[in-house]
């Protein structure tokens, strides 16, 4: 599935464009449909009671026409000195009235009870299986795609689909039922005032189609220089640091301004084509309104029909006009519902990678011998990045990974965690091919430091703990001291109950990076992977990381991946990299010795940190 890109962090987040049409409207309509076939009693139950809530409701109308034309007969009967207004018969034909419409709301409040229930359902089981999905997917899904595509999914299509459905189903099933038993109802008073009020349809559909054709654009425009403007805000705000070093507050602004100018205009020009329809609707109902009372004074003259009766099809004149700009609003809302219903099923559906081996390989008998064996493996199959690696790493090994930037290094972690299946060769741990673990189980096996940390909205204690969810306190107190970080806990208020804000700006990078460690070491994989871990930090506290990275390290395979090569002169295995292939093996002091790339790359740190 390819999809273009919005610009800037609002793109992926902002409302669906009005009218936004999916490019398979029956497939998309047909796939939720079938996710919702679990709740069809339900949907049966709805639709009764939304049925029978019109019809009920249509039928006052006539009813209530009957008391009206009690009342005329009753006044000409008194005036005439012939009879009085029986107000008793009165009495119980509005009596009856209103127990139809109290019936009428009851099934109308059941069949909105029911329809919630449904569109919540619904919404709620879409994000329980787009957050199971979400772990399903292979890597290179996640790396295609910006954050705000794939939340788009989970929010905004998601809530549209729950819009849409409560409003747009029960509204098309009632406003259909109420079209039908209005037409009926009409034509069971009478059959020429009927036709007359029909005349002003094709009227009406002919205004809805234009103004809807001249302010469709208009609103997509809207939308779009909506998101524009949202993008540069954002972008801008979150970089407002870089537009004032270089000056652009200027440009900035300009930018601002034009997209600015082009949302007012295409804001002003939607909305008055939008508020023009009512004003001229009810214009050609007026219309309408008149036709019927001219033929109905005839009628009633030639007492072809009673006068309650044309106060009925009044009643019903207004009553069928309003569902058909109804199922217009309903056919925007489906378009809406199936361009939403589509994304979110491409998401559903896309591959997943195979989460479950037939006969996987127990891990928990496993020590951290891991062998490299002509490794192959390119994000595009047609472009090979890793063209033959091999390496043999015992037990216990501390392995560093050096070479240039877009050597591979942080490709063959990846492939060592299988993020990525190879394009040949295999990587085994001791002995097995990873593609024979279950991918769970092996990444259970693996613990991580990387350049990036990530610490959640919560108390240190419980970010720590997050490397095992079962271990006790002292326990994780106990892994704080190893990382050399319990010293600066305890001197925070509150100590290990200290709330970590959402961005964690109350502390500083290394500390970060030492909570990380301490969450690395309660979780006690059997094999290490350290990547960049002290790249960003001071060198006085890249020295207290160094140590918590060697009580870490203890007893355990460590893949180091590293730009400063002061930090892995220990390594038992250096392993150099450079454009996917490993040139060069052995300890620091071999390597110096050979004076090849890696002792170039030594020497040319050293000479800069010597000249800075």
């Amino acid at each position: 599935m390819s999809e273009q890109r919005r610009r800037g962090p609002m793109g992926g987040h902002g409302r669906m464009m009005s009218g936004e049409k999916a490019k398979d409207f029956k497939g998309s309509m047909a796939k939720l449909f079938r996710y919702m076939g679990r709740y069809k009693f339900r949907f049966i139950l709805m639709f009764i009671f939304a049925v029978a809530g019109t019809v009920f409701s249509i039928v006052g109308p006539k009813i209530l026409g009957k008391a009206t034309t009690e009342l005329f007969n009753g006044l000409v009967a008194k005036v005439n000195g012939t009879g009085e207004i029986d107000f008793g018969k009165i009495g119980m034909i509005l009596l009856w009235t209103l127990g139809l419409y109290v019936l009428s709301a009851c099934f109308s409040f059941v069949q909105g009870f029911v329809m919630s229930g449904i569109s919540n359902d619904v919404t709620y089981n879409l994000r329980k299986d787009i957050s199971k999905k979400i772990n399903r997917l292979p890597l290179n899904y996640y790396e295609s795609r910006t954050n705000g595509e794939i939340l788009s999914r989970i929010t905004n299509d998601v809530d549209t689909l729950q819009m849409s459905l409560n409003q747009s189903l029960t509204q098309l099933i009632t406003s259909v039922t109420t079209l039908i038993g209005v037409f009926i109802m009409m034509l069971s008073i009478n059959v020429w005032m009927t036709l007359a009020a029909l005349l002003i349809l094709p009227v009406s559909m002919f205004i809805i189609q234009t103004v809807m054709k001249h302010s469709q654009k208009y609103f997509q425009d809207q939308q779009s220089y909506l998101g524009k403007v949202n993008g540069q805000i954002e972008e801008n705000f979150g970089g407002h640091n870089v537009v004032r070093v270089f000056n652009k507050e200027n440009d900035v602004v300009e930018e601002f301004e034009k997209d600015n100018q082009k949302l007012y205009e295409s804001a002003w020009k939607s909305q008055f084509f939008s508020g023009m329809m009512m004003p001229i609707m009810q214009f050609v109902g007026n219309l309408g309104y008149v036709m019927v009372a001219l033929l109905g004074g005839v009628f009633v003259i030639k007492k072809s029909i009673e006068v309650g009766d044309i106060q009925s099809f009044f009643q019903y004149i207004r009553n069928f006009t309003q569902p058909i700009q109804q199922i217009a609003q309903v056919t925007n809302l489906l378009q809406s519902s199936a361009a939403a219903s589509e994304r979110v099923f491409e998401f559903l559906e896309e591959p997943e990678e195979s989460q479950n081996e037939k006969n996987p390989v127990d891990v928990n008998t496993l020590t951290g011998d891991v062998q490299f064996e002509h490794v192959k493996f390119g994000y595009n199959p047609d472009k090979i990045i890793i063209n033959d690696f091999s390496a043999d790493v015992k037990d216990g090994q501390k392995i560093a990974i050096v070479g240039p930037t877009g050597a591979g290094k942080t490709t063959m972690v990846k492939l060592l965690m299988r993020f990525y299946d190879l394009n040949g060769g295999s990587i085994k741990v001791d002995g097995y091919d990873i593609k024979d673990f279950n991918r769970s189980s092996l990444r259970e096996m693996f613990g991580m430091v990387l350049q990036d940390t990530w610490l959640f909205s919560g108390t240190i204690m419980e970010n720590i703990r997050y490397g095992r969810l079962d271990a006790t306190d002292e326990e994780v107190i106990a892994a704080a001291k190893a990382a050399h970080v319990h010293n600066f806990i305890m001197q925070q208020p509150g100590g290990y109950d200290m709330v970590l804000d959402e961005e964690t700006s109350n502390i500083s990078q290394g500390q970060k990076q030492l909570l990380t460690i301490a969450r690395a070491i309660l979780a006690n994989n059997k094999i290490l992977i350290l990547d960049e871990a002290t790249s960003s930090v001071d060198t006085r506290t890249e020295v207290r990381i160094q140590k918590a990275m060697d009580n870490l390290m203890k007893g355990r395979t460590s893949f180091v991946i590293a730009h400063r090569l002061s930090t892995i002169k220990d390594a038992d295995l250096i392993l150099v990299m450079k454009d996917g292939d490993i040139i060069e093996q052995g300890n620091h002091e071999e390597l110096l010795s050979k004076k090849g790339f890696y002792a170039d790359l030594y020497n040319s740190q050293f000479e800069n940190k010597a000249t800075a």
